[in-house]
This record gives structure tokens, sequence and C-alpha cells, in this order.
């Protein structure tokens, strides 16, 4: 009797780089800031690209934009990598609202994960904390403003690298922390933490790179 030759398995799908989803990120976020797609559709786009696996995921995101045939796996022309770990700084994507206002009174308010940060973010805590995290956060401009008062309250502000903090709080048997101290070049987004804290305190600290174990 013959045996049947095994067919060869079939060829493996490629799987996506952190370069390839942010170069389907920029032609999102072009998109949104060219009025093609909604703020709401650029959020719920960038959540399918950030959870691609592969190219062929990837791909469909953008079939209905133009620019979308991009070379996966080889940097846009003319623009260099973005640095995986600084925010996302697109212009426009809040669809015109500049402030925000956070307030946590006898009560907890946080923003983490994927969000849209507003140019200017108002946070009232009082005997209540507000946490902000911008590791994951998509900027809408090089310089946001968080403008906090905490009267027997606390903020608390995570910030990844790549983007330059400065506090210039004022406060009054309490305090504002800077434990990020991070300084970047001309092009680097700024964040300025502004306010009063009064028997509160306000902290800023640094999500570093976690060192990958062998």
């Amino acid at each position: 009797m013959t045996e049947e030759p095994i067919p060869a398995p079939g060829p493996q799908p490629m799987r996506a780089s952190h370069q390839d989803r942010e170069q389907v990120a920029t032609v999102l976020q072009k998109a949104m800031a060219d009025g093609r797609i909604s703020v709401a559709e650029l959020e719920s786009r960038l959540d399918s690209v950030y959870a691609a696996k592969t190219l062929a995921e990837l791909e469909p995101i953008t079939n209905d934009l133009p620019g979308h045939q991009l070379s996966l796996s080889k940097p846009i022309a003319g623009m260099a990598p973005a640095a995986s770990s600084a925010p996302r700084v697109v212009s426009g994507s809040t669809g015109g609202r500049t402030t925000a206002n956070l307030v946590g009174i006898m009560s907890g308010v946080e923003r983490k994960g994927a969000w849209i940060a507003a140019p200017r973010i108002n946070c009232v805590a009082v005997m209540g904390g507000i946490e902000l995290d911008f590791t994951g956060a998509q900027l809408t401009g090089m310089d946001t403003v968080v403008n906090v008062t905490a009267i027997m309250g606390g903020v608390e502000i995570t910030v990844p690298e790549g983007i330059t903090v400065i506090v210039e709080g004022v406060g009054i048997m309490g305090a504002f922390v800077d434990n990020a101290r991070q300084t970047y070049g001309r092009e680097a987004p700024v964040l300025r933490v502004r306010g009063l804290a009064l028997m509160g305190g306000v902290e800023v600290k640094a999500r570093r790179k976690a060192v990958e174990q062998q």
C-alpha cells in the first residue's frame, strides 16, 4: 500500500511589531484630524490596533482610509519611529473640547489605560483622590496643563518616559512632589502641574521601562 505524502504546513501569519502598530495608528490619527473618522471611531480602532498580534489583523483596520497601503514592518518614508513609551500627540482629537474637569469629593476619580487627555485638565480633590496615568494616554497638544486644587485630598499623576514635567504648585500644610524629574528636548511634549494643595498632596511619579527578564 502506497503511503500518501504528508502535506507541507501552510505559511504562518507574520507577527506584527510595535513599529507596525505605530504606522497604522499614525494613519488613523491623521484620518481623525482630517475629519474622516470620529473620536469614538479613533478610540475603537486604536484598541484593535494595539490588540492585533499579526499583520493580517492590522491591515483591515485602515482599508477604508487614504494611506492604508502601508509597507508594514518597514518605517514610513520620512518618519522616525515613535518611542513606544512616549505618549502620542494628536492635535484636535477632543473634538473641540479644550478643558476636562475631574472632581473627587469624598470619592475617587481615575483616568488610566487608553484615554484622550484634553490640553487643560482641572482636578478638584476634596477629602478624595484623583489618579491620572498618562502612560497610555493620547495627548491633544504639545503642552498639557493639569490645574489641581487638593483640599485634604490627594492627586497622583503617573507619566511615561519622553514627556517633560514641570511642577509649579503651592503647598500649604501640604505638598507638590515631583518624583519624576524628567526634562527632554524642545521636541518633547510638556506636562505642567499647577495649583494648590491645602492639607493635601500632589505627587508626580515616573513609570520607567521594565527590564525584560531573559
